[in-house]
């Protein structure tokens, strides 16, 4: 059976783990955060649930996926991977040392993976001894629902990596898609400015968030608009992107937002936090 380990028990580890278990691989979910992982757990379930009463999953499918899945506090997890993905929170003095201790502790034939959905691939894989099998695997919220899956090749991945990378995420029944090294890849370079012009637009008065997600809904054939969006993405992932667009294109037009710099400042993450660009039940507040 193939091992994949997936670190960060969050909104994308969570189904990242999910998909990699219904697809037969032998996945340890690690997290630092014991309540993480319950929550985490929980999180899959309700999910393959919802799959079942959809009608395109058996409960004798749900119970195995669930039995794929176990869970570990610590990276020693990562010993027998075949690949690891990385999915812990989107910085890069988080993600850098964790990759040098993935580099430790996971076996030498192992793929290192980043879920990162801006930070430079190549910049984690200087601080292992693999660059060479260092790729970005990014997908996309919510995971068991979207296809895309976008592969990024870092400056010394090789053509093999890239490759059984590629080769896995169909396997998932995922469309995946090759993006060069470059800040925010293809998705957030196009997606975060998008996002960050409607929060300017709600400074500025011009709509309400309402009307700014209406319009983009029905006039843009959007099936979310881009407030909702953010709130969805979690508005401090949304403003360390930008700020890695910013920072890694030199360009003023991906100059983040005040308004959302103020609330993430003021705690108001979105989703994750019940309260963002609009307000949520406590039930909706899951940890990103």
């Amino acid at each position: 059976m193939a091992r994949v380990a997936v670190i960060g028990a969050g909104t994308m580890g969570n189904g990242i783990a999910h998909v990699f278990a219904l697809k037969d691989w032998d996945v340890a979910l690690v997290d630092v955060d014991a309540p993480a992982l319950e929550r985490a757990l929980a999180t899959v379930r309700g999910n393959l649930e919802r799959q079942i009463k959809k009608g395109a999953l058996t409960a004798a499918q749900r119970d195995a996926a669930l039995s794929r899945i176990r869970t570990a506090g610590g990276l020693e997890a990562v010993q027998g991977a075949e690949l690891v993905v990385e999915a812990v929170v989107e910085r890069e003095d988080v993600k850098a040392p964790l990759f040098a201790e993935l580099d430790r502790l996971a076996p030498p034939a192992a793929i290192l993976a980043s879920n990162t959905s801006s930070i430079s691939i190549t910049a984690l894989a200087a601080r292992t001894r693999r660059p060479e099998a260092v790729v970005g695997m990014h997908f996309m919220n919510p995971v068991p629902v979207m296809a895309l899956v976008e592969v990024i090749r870092g400056q010394a991945t090789s053509d093999a990596t890239a490759t059984r990378v590629v080769e896995i995420a169909r396997a998932l029944g995922k469309t995946p898609v090759e993006a060069q090294d470059y800040p925010g890849f293809v998705s957030n370079r196009v997606l975060m400015p998008m996002i960050n012009e409607a929060v300017f637009c709600l400074m500025e008065g011009v709509a309400t968030a309402e009307a700014i997600d209406t319009v983009m809904k029905l006039g843009m054939n959007h099936p979310l608009g881009p407030l909702a969006l953010a709130d969805l993405i979690g508005l401090d992932t949304c403003l360390s992107i930008l700020e890695v667009l910013h920072r890694g294109l030199g360009d003023d037009k991906y100059r983040p937002c005040p308004l959302l710099r103020r609330m993430v400042a003021a705690g108001r993450l979105g989703r994750k936090s019940g309260r963002g660009f609009y307000e949520y039940a406590p039930a909706a507040g899951a940890r990103g």
